[in-house]
């Protein structure tokens, strides 16, 4: 499976989008500081996350929740 996920920082509040194959690895991995972006705003949670079987499907809704449009729609309907 490949999951697009979405993270809240506990220390300002900022999102970050981003696909992996293993949710609890990745969130270990950002909470280290082992993302350049993620390392500066940890801890982080998971408010979100979508499971697709392909990961081309994944990346495109990544895409998407990426831009404007889909993170508009993201805050809509899945975060706080």
């Amino acid at each position: 499976m490949y999951y697009v996920y979405i993270l809240q920082s506990l220390k300002d509040s900022s999102y970050y989008k981003g696909i992996t194959t293993n949710l609890e690895t990745q969130l270990a991995k950002h909470n280290r500081g082992g993302q350049f972006y993620t390392a500066q705003k940890r801890p982080w949670e998971i408010i979100c996350y979508f499971a697709f079987k392909d990961k081309h499907t994944a990346a495109e809704f990544e895409r998407y929740i990426k831009s404007g449009s889909g993170f508009a729609f993201c805050k809509k309907h899945f975060l706080r």
